[in-house]
């Protein structure tokens, strides 16, 4: 395990930065983008039009280690090129960036108020792939819809069954069980749900670190027990559909969650801008979230 990454994750300042939109969510972030659906006809264009947006943020001179934290790549990202390097090495060494890979295939089907994550094929092999790009860990998502134990308790164990594989080849897993905004039982879900993290926090053993990703809760500092727990290095907030407004406001009620957003950090860039105008309004963006992120 990189030392350098392992202190910048526990004591660093800064926010987590996901740019791991995949095959199924990639044509929504194009269209926010201003790219409309009739500029590609194919897969490999769709995913060379977002490596070229993500090439743009990454090599954007606002975005750097200063502010920025980590980054999340998805798997096709961190296979291809940024500046001449692999995409999580120029993250690393010329940004001081720590780059995570997003490695869930997707979800299955809603089952008992929840989706758990589809298999991972040959996610051994995936994780070998990343250590060789300098990749620190990794992430993966599930969704809880409603409070449902059974869901929950399906969700939490699949996550931590994951983290452990990765923890056994020395990198750090980012455990994503979000809760559907939308969820009419938002706040009994978030309780069902921490109540089963805390449970297999306590069984992993010293020296097994893990950071969590999680909805911004109902109830603001509602994530202090799983901050203060030994076995989690940080807690990072997805933005799960809040404008990026929102989002802020909902992670100053926070102190010590830091944001990972996706959407939000993204939200008002287009292909059409001019490059002083597209790295002033990254540059407003970073401002925002890293405040929220400070308190």
């Amino acid at each position: 395990m990189n030392e350098n990454m392992l202190a910048r994750i526990r004591s660093g300042t800064g926010f987590i930065a996901a740019l791991d939109q995949s095959g199924g969510s990639t044509p929504k972030a194009l269209r926010l983008y201003g790219v409309d659906d009739a500029a590609y006809s194919d897969e490999a264009t769709m995913f060379d039009l977002i490596h070229q947006m993500r090439t743009r943020v990454i090599t954007s001179p606002v975005f750097n280690g200063d502010r920025i934290l980590a980054a999340i790549l998805f798997e096709q990202t961190m296979d291809r090129q940024i500046a001449g390097m692999g995409s999580a090495e120029y993250l690393w060494t010329q940004k001081n960036i720590v780059p995570f890979l997003k490695v869930d295939k997707g979800l299955e089907a809603e089952s008992d108020g929840a989706r758990v994550m589809k298999p991972i094929p040959d996610l051994e092999g995936l994780l070998e792939r990343a250590k060789r790009h300098g990749v620190f860990g990794t992430k993966m998502r599930s969704v809880v819809l409603t409070a449902d134990a059974s869901g929950v308790a399906a969700v939490v164990a699949q996550q931590f069954a994951v983290a452990r594989q990765i923890l056994a080849v020395g990198l750090v897993p980012i455990i994503e069980p979000e809760v559907d905004i939308h969820s009419p039982e938002k706040a009994a879900a978030e309780k069902l749900l921490k109540a089963a993290l805390l449970a297999h926090l306590d069984r992993l053993a010293e020296g097994e670190g893990v950071m969590l990703k999680l909805t911004l809760p109902e109830e603001g500092g509602y994530h202090r027990e799983l901050l203060e727990h030994p076995r989690v290095l940080r807690v990072a907030a997805l933005s799960g559909g809040y404008t990026r407004e929102d989002a802020d406001a909902r992670l100053r009620m926070n102190e010590g969650v830091i944001a990972s957003f996706s959407r939000a950090l993204t939200e008002g860039l287009t292909a059409q801008m001019s490059d002083e105008e597209f790295d002033e309004a990254l540059d407003a963006s970073i401002g925002s979230i890293y405040a929220a992120s400070a308190t």
